[in-house]
């Protein structure tokens, strides 16, 4: 269970920061959390992570700066991206982010399995 592999959480929603954090703790992964882009890269930047799970529409700092930067600066860091949609539906940012190499993506509502899939999956 302990695989000691790190994951940071970025939604401005506290009960999905919270619902995925649990599943992903209970499966041996650290698990850190961020309410917005801004603490989730200065937390991404100090904690090395190898997996980052982003919202895209939030307040502070967008989804899509949050994968840019990661992108840029952590290029081996995985990066899920999850969205309900905002002022274009989800469906449409999921597809941005795919060309900007995220390897996962989600439309909310979404089963919290298929996140500890997709988890197993990116740090197997």
């Amino acid at each position: 269970m302990g695989n000691n592999k790190k994951v940071v959480v970025i939604d401005d929603n506290a009960e999905i920061r919270h619902v995925i954090e649990l599943k992903l703790r209970t499966h041996g992964y650290k698990v850190i959390t961020a309410a917005n882009g801004k603490e989730g890269l200065n937390l991404i930047k100090s904690k090395q992570p190898d997996v980052v799970i982003t919202d895209i529409v939030m307040p502070e700092k967008e989804g899509i700066e949050v994968i840019t930067e990661v992108r840029r600066d952590f290029p081996n860091v995985k990066i899920i991206a999850m969205s309900g949609g905002g002022l274009i539906g989800p469906h449409e940012y999921l597809s941005w982010t795919k060309m900007m190499g995220v390897q996962r993506t989600f439309t909310k509502p979404f089963a919290i399995n298929e996140i500890l899939e997709a988890v197993n999956e990116l740090v197997g």
